[in-house]
């Protein structure tokens, strides 16, 4: 059986604060005195640096921004937390947010508070080591909640200005392919990724299907970033809400159908072309994007290539840059071409969609 719970650790030397000033904080915010008080640093992938408190019978989970010198617009965490915020009254299932603190002499940097919410982390699409019936359950509760999430009522909730709605696909081709070409030499995934990239830079803004709609999105929605109920196998909360805001739906959810399109036998990608989607509970793509439809009222979607492939080009591109600075910095040359083989599987696999 596969373990599905968050891997904690002891604070990494590199995220190290001070704990005691963290915890004076919180007793001033929240007019209470601690007998006890722990941290322990949840292992993965994050990249803002996330911890579980411990402090009598309360359990925490606090994320802050990484130390250093940082892009401008990168881990924008005081954004996760006004998203979450937002929610709390909403269909969409996240975690109640505690405090959010912007000054950097507490623990070095900025950060928030949250609820912890205990469940069920799935890091691959496979769901390895789960009965294809908790699969499946999984899969319609991904599709649904998605659906609840672009029906949020903007205005309702406050968030009718937390971005720039309008022309979404235009912005974010313009924007990928200006950031693409930054960082394109040499091109990940080699000549045939470069002309890829190049295609997609060509037909992608020439080809935007006509659909205003305009909803808030999460960025990065995929089952790594969902907590499950393990009684229901139903998302107990969506989180790392850094890269949301206003935008289109379908974005969302192609980006949640790209392992579809992806080899299974490549661990990078996380996919799951290959594989006996039934024996394992997986929905076929059509299905998934059914159950999607049949949720928030769609009757259907045209030119859906278009949306996979941009959602392809844009993640390809965010990958160029890290496997350029990765280059730039020679940082693990293993880990820097593994990245680059990926950016070059995405750019070339959304050409074929299009073609």
């Amino acid at each position: 059986m596969t373990n599905h719970q968050a891997t904690l650790v002891d604070v990494l030397p590199a995220h190290n604060f001070e704990q005691a000033a963290l915890q004076a904080y919180l007793e001033a915010q929240l007019g209470s005195t601690f007998s006890s008080f722990s941290v322990l640093q949840f292992q993965g992938g994050q990249s803002n640096p996330t911890f579980k408190i411990s402090a009598d019978d309360h359990v925490w989970v606090l994320r802050k921004k990484p130390a250093g010198k940082l892009l401008p617009s990168a881990h924008m965490i005081n954004r996760e937390y006004q998203v979450m915020d937002a929610l709390k009254n909403t269909a969409v299932p996240v975690p109640t947010m505690v405090c959010y603190c912007e000054d950097p002499t507490i623990i070095g940097t900025e950060f928030y508070v949250m609820q912890y919410i205990p469940g069920m982390l799935i890091e691959h699409p496979r769901c390895d080591g789960l009965p294809a019936t908790t699969v499946s359950k999984l899969y319609q509760s991904m599709a649904t909640t998605l659906a609840r999430l672009h029906s949020v009522d903007l205005a309702a909730v406050g968030l009718q200005d937390y971005a720039r709605g309008g022309d979404y696909y235009a912005r974010q081709i313009k924007r990928w392919s200006e950031q693409y070409s930054k960082t394109c030499e040499p091109p990940a995934g080699g000549e045939a990724g470069g002309e890829a990239m190049r295609f997609l830079m060509d037909y992608l803004p020439k080809n935007i299907p006509d659909d205003p709609a305009t909803c808030l999105v999460h960025g990065d929605y995929r089952i790594g970033n969902l907590l499950f109920d393990e009684q229901r196998h139903e998302v107990s909360a969506v989180l790392d809400w850094e890269l949301s805001t206003l935008g289109h739906p379908l974005a969302d959810l192609a980006y949640c159908c790209i392992p579809y399109h992806l080899p299974a036998n490549d661990s990078g990608t996380k996919g799951i072309v290959g594989l006996d989607l039934a024996a394992r509970g997986i929905p076929s793509e059509q299905a998934f994007i059914d159950a999607y439809c049949k949720a928030s009222g769609r009757s259907g979607i045209e030119q859906w290539p278009f949306y996979v492939a941009f959602s392809m080009f844009r993640l390809a591109a965010i990958l160029q840059g890290v496997y350029a600075r990765a280059i730039a910095g020679n940082a693990s040359s293993a880990n820097a071409l593994n990245v680059g083989a990926r950016a070059g599987v995405l750019a070339t696999t959304a050409k074929a969609l299009l073609d």
